[in-house]
């Protein structure tokens, strides 16, 4: 399906597809074929003020945050409808920009739609008035209002899915948004764009600014920002945080990770080198909630060793478009630059190289990386602590099962966590001691509509869930006299 763009040369602002003052025409490249297939507009500074001003004068000046929450719901609903009969077009636009397989995609485009029927139902269940006892006064009541103008910053690995899991809280908390999409993956933004003006959603509520970081950069040290929502690097968020604690303003921050898979003794090697090999290769391996480092017995060691790289070396690497894939292309040259120089490193800290590490010599067109198993790997080494975003599995072994998770733990991260078992109780029971946000029983698995964030340097905040539409709302406390 091709996908069809109304303005791609023009900004969303303030309800208008307007030309760009100061931004330069921003370029998605396939990295199926490393070809140009699309070219949008690009915003500067001057652009990203514009937005702003728009978003702050719908905020402060308009009537989106004065409607019911129900008129606000009805609202987001429209766009909801809207984006589905686009659904296609979305899949096809990750296909494009991350080489995300065919078969994927459509899966995410319909998670990513049913983030803004997730915030509905919240917003629907949720109380924004309350009356309370107090002793202050005969009438006491807890309100919760939209917290402002938030920017809305997005990765581009999942990027229809990530942005619409900001959008929809924020819309149905009443907030006025300016999206900025990352330029790799900048189409599913200007879907949403348009879907929300064909909604009806009032000018100035969604405004669009793909850009790259030094705009980016500017967006979000504007003051009339009330808040920044990003997802992204740990780097990068540290820097976010910053400025938004030298302006006192609300930040939520979904970061990187380095999760631990803990390997129990009940499971199989072929079952752990299924699990643990269909996870690595899940988008080639660019998920922040990746399971990248295997902690397993010391005893059983070199059979799950051999099983994993015996798996890998069966995965079949191919295009988005070729129906037997199991693994695509990473999304960029530079990412493929940055995966191989920590195969390097992993070399020269003293890991082996057990299965993969390199290009494929098929297909010839592409950015291409086989699944990467590294074993003898310790828990101080470079490759067990840091990111990779790519297909590269560590394997740690461990003497006791609280050993495993004292590693597990070892990390300035704590985004996401499993334990391979058949056996549930231990399963809970290892999950309440490990420090993640997201632990699942047997895998990579995850549930956008539930809470998700991270602990310690994975971030701050949560997305999803009655707390991810908490985010975008301030309390009031409310003390009146009764009405005579």
């Amino acid at each position: 399906m091709a996908v069809n763009l109304q303005h791609p040369n023009r900004l969303f602002i303030g309800g208008e597809w307007v030309e760009p003052l100061d931004g330069k025409s921003i370029v998605v490249v396939s990295p199926d074929t490393e070809e140009a297939v699309f070219e949008v507009a690009g915003a500067g500074p001057r652009d990203m003020d514009r937005a702003v001003s728009a978003a702050r004068d719908a905020f402060d000046n308009g009537s989106w945050c004065d409607l019911s929450p129900e008129s606000r719901i009805a609202a987001v609903e429209k766009l909801a409808d809207a984006l589905d009969r686009r659904s296609g077009e979305i899949a096809e636009a990750w296909s494009l920009q991350v080489g995300a397989l065919a078969f994927l995609a459509p899966i995410f485009a319909g998670i990513g739609t049913q983030n803004l029927r997730d915030a509905v139902l919240h917003g629907r269940a949720f109380k924004f008035e309350q009356q309370v006892s107090s002793p202050m006064a005969s009438d006491a009541r807890i309100v919760h209002e939209p917290v402002g103008v938030v920017a809305a910053i997005t990765p581009w690995n999942v990027p229809y899915m990530l942005m619409t899991n900001k959008l929809g809280p924020a819309l149905v908390a009443g907030c006025t948004i300016v999206m900025k999409p990352s330029p790799e993956t900048p189409i599913e933004a200007y879907i949403i764009a348009e879907c929300a003006q064909e909604a009806g959603i009032p000018a100035g509520v969604i405004n669009l600014v793909p850009a790259d970081r030094e705009a980016a950069d500017h967006l979000m040290r504007n003051p009339q920002i009330d808040k920044v929502a990003f997802t992204g690097s740990t780097a990068v968020g540290k820097q976010i945080a910053q400025v938004c604690a030298e302006q006192v303003r609300r930040c939520s921050l979904e970061l990187g990770g380095k999760s631990a898979a803990i390997v129990l003794d009940d499971m199989s090697d072929e079952d752990v080198a299924r699990i643990l090999t269909g996870a690595i290769t899940t988008l080639s391996g660019q998920v922040c909630a990746m399971l990248s480092r295997a902690l397993v017995p010391r005893h059983r060691y070199d059979g799950i060793a051999n099983a994993i790289a015996d798996a890998m070396k069966q995965v079949k690497i191919g295009h988005s478009d070729d129906p037997v894939a199991q693994m695509g292309p990473l999304a960029t040259r530079r990412q493929l630059g940055r995966v191989q120089r920590y195969v390097e490193i992993g070399i020269a800290e003293g890991a082996t190289l057990m299965a993969g590490g390199k290009s494929p010599s098929q297909p010839n067109q592409g950015v291409f990386f086989e699944p990467t198993l590294f074993t003898g790997v310790t828990n101080d080494m470079t490759i067990a602590r840091e990111e990779i975003f790519g297909p590269v599995l560590c394997l740690i072994a461990y003497d006791s099962v609280e050993q495993a998770i004292q590693i597990a733990n070892d990390s300035a991260y704590g985004l996401n966590s499993s334990v391979l078992t058949n056996d549930a109780e231990a399963a809970a029971r290892i999950g309440r001691k490990m420090r993640a946000g997201t632990f699942a029983q047997n895998g990579l698995r995850s549930d956008f509509s539930l809470p998700m964030g991270g602990f310690k340097q994975s971030g701050i905040g949560r997305e999803g869930g009655e707390q991810g539409l908490r985010g975008y709302l301030e309390s009031k406390s409310m003390l009146l006299d009764t009405s005579n």
